[in-house]
């Protein structure tokens, strides 16, 4: 048999090869995307800090980690877990950071209006974590998985953070002006913590990334 009848047998082979170098520039560049909105994050987080006044930002505060409807940090357990339930915890949480990233704005521009560089960057973080989750959320398909997992699909999970932003957002003086700042202070915390998570996850599956 000929090399060319060999691969007329069994076309969906060269199908197969012909997908990995697409596959392969797909997690590259969402890789690549996690790790700039990684150093996005931490920008945000320290000028989110910047403005806010005493106590933020002095030495000695500690602000505990409250509770966020609709979305907690990764668990202690989550590099445990087998890499496409991590990519799924990964998608899901992304994909409820732009609505409270939205509330978080809109409290600034009540109490830093004239601050308008935290409000783009504010803007530009949910934009770019609504990206970041649709790439994952790509790359999972690709590697036939889903993104879905013990967390609400996205659509209810946005819904879920819509709704706390409805009560708890009408206007800064009605939710407080401490707490208003608190919630944006653990937003952007958990913004950077799970753009950072993820982009951990995806260098596992980039071929130089760790094992």
């Amino acid at each position: 048999m000929s090399q060319r009848e060999g691969s007329l047998e069994d076309p969906q082979a060269d199908d197969s090869v012909s997908l990995l170098p697409h596959l392969e520039a797909k997690i590259r560049q969402t890789h690549s995307l996690a790790r700039l909105l990684t150093k996005y994050a931490e920008q945000l987080l320290q000028e989110y800090v910047q403005h806010q006044g005493d106590p933020f930002g002095l030495p000695g505060f500690s602000p505990p980690r409250l509770p966020v409807a609709g979305l907690s940090a990764p668990a202690p357990g989550h590099a445990g877990l087998p890499l496409p339930e991590r990519l799924r915890l990964d998608a899901a949480a992304l994909a409820a950071l732009p609505p409270l990233l939205d509330v978080v704005r809109r409290h600034q521009a009540e109490l830093n209006p004239r601050v308008p560089r935290l409000l783009r960057r504010l803007e530009d973080a949910a934009r770019q974590a609504r990206a970041l989750g649709a790439a994952v959320e790509t790359v999972l398909a690709a590697l036939g998985s889903t993104a879905r997992g013990p967390w609400p699909e996205p659509s209810a999970t946005n819904a879920a953070a819509a709704a706390t932003a409805a009560t708890t957002t009408t206007t800064t003086s009605a939710a407080g002006v401490f707490p208003a700042k608190m919630l944006g202070l653990r937003v952007c915390g958990l913004y950077s913590e799970w753009v950072s998570r993820t982009e951990g996850d995806l260098s596992q599956l980039v071929p130089e990334g760790p094992a």
